[in-house]
């Protein structure tokens, strides 16, 4: 990772760092024992900052470019050693590379429901999660307030810290934000920027910024989104009058397109029908005997809609028979995280019991013969 370069068997003469992982924010130059050379050559890549620190204090920080260290370039570390034009003595400095890429789709997510007043539902609890990136834009500030003496500083060190910011400011603004649970979901960009704008302040005093946040889901709790699909499906249905004769006209459809017997069905069907519309041969209608009456038939089930998590990023919804079909050409996979109405969160697609009918039975191995 680190570059070293002897000068007589004593000196460090090139300081340079080469990062091949994708989560190190911070790395610390290590000197084994040696002391840095007066003019010795400082390389800083682009994406990076060298930050000196002096005997515990934070001293010159060098962006990208090849640097001689000497005194016209380190002016803090300079005034910290009284350093005169002339010097020339090596010197003890702890440098610290830090990464200021980007590093991105870093994912937050709500631990407990937020309490939300909706004014059509009332109090509803909400979930939601997303992702984020972050940039290191202060290294000197990064150093001071979230890496210390750290020799070695990964995304996974800051990023617990940053989420709780998020998820605090997430939770006051879907709280606050008046917006109908059923609307939330066209207006999650806007709400993404608010979030954005209300943890800048806070991650701003860290050294760091945040160039891009998503809201991915907004969801609510298993009942409720059960109770939702029962009102959908009714509005569906619409007028079970319409719906009863609608059925009652397919039913004779079908029939008369049974070759074996079906035409007389139909066709007293038909005639039932004629009779009860104008009464016998004609006569005007017969009024309704409230005890023939039959019962409208229940409204049709709505088969279950699924959604697909993928990179980040949430896709469908699709029916089982989609589902099958992509577990067929291998689009999905056991592995594949799914989710539905009225289930508990994301879960694998071999660990849902309704899914078990689209990827194909392994029997058990055979027993042992004798």
């Amino acid at each position: 990772m680190a570059l070293f370069d002897f000068l007589s068997g004593q000196f460090i003469d090139v300081i340079a760092w080469t990062d091949d992982t994708r989560d190190t924010m911070v790395w610390r130059f290590e000197r084994y024992g040696n002391e840095i050379k007066y003019g010795a050559k400082l390389t800083v890549r682009e994406g990076q900052a060298a930050v000196f620190v002096h005997e515990g204090q934070l001293a010159d920080v060098f962006g990208p470019g090849l640097y001689e260290l000497q005194t016209n370039n380190m002016p803090i570390m300079t005034t910290l050693q009284h350093w005169t034009h002339g010097f020339q003595s090596p010197f003890k400095s702890e440098v610290y590379f830090v990464n200021s890429t980007r590093f991105n789709d870093q994912k937050w997510g709500t631990k407990n429901p937020i309490m939300c007043r909706d004014p059509e539902f009332g109090p509803v609890r909400l979930r939601a999660f997303g992702t984020y990136a972050m940039r290191v834009t202060e290294p000197g500030t990064f150093i001071k307030e979230i890496v210390g003496t750290d020799g070695e500083f990964t995304t996974d060190e800051v990023n617990n810290q940053v989420r709780n910011v998020v998820v605090q400011e997430v939770s006051r603004v879907l709280a606050g934000s008046g917006i109908p649970v059923l609307d939330m979901a066209a207006n999650t960009n806007d709400l993404a920027k608010i979030v954005a704008d209300a943890i800048k302040p806070t991650i701003t005093g860290y050294g760091l910024s945040i160039p891009e946040f998503y809201i991915e889901n907004i969801s609510l709790p298993e009942e409720v989104e059960r109770v939702l699909d029962k009102r959908t499906s009714m509005g569906i249905v619409g007028d079970l009058n319409r719906f009863t004769q609608f059925s009652a006209a397919e039913a004779m459809t079908t029939a008369a397109a049974n070759p074996s017997g079906g035409m007389g069905a139909g066709l007293g069907m038909g005639i039932g029908l004629g009779m009860g519309q104008a009464g016998p041969w004609g006569a005007p209608p017969a009024p309704a005997v409230a005890s023939q009456a039959v019962p409208p038939p229940p409204p049709p089930v709505a088969e279950p809609q699924w959604h697909i998590a993928e990179n980040g990023q949430t896709k469908g919804p699709f029916s089982a028979r989609d589902l099958q079909r992509m577990a067929q050409d291998g689009t999905l996979t056991r592995d594949t995280h799914v989710w539905t109405a009225g289930q508990e969160g994301w879960k694998r697609a071999g660990e849902v019991t309704a899914l078990a009918p689209v990827f194909p039975q392994v029997p058990p191995p055979p027993p042992l013969a004798g």
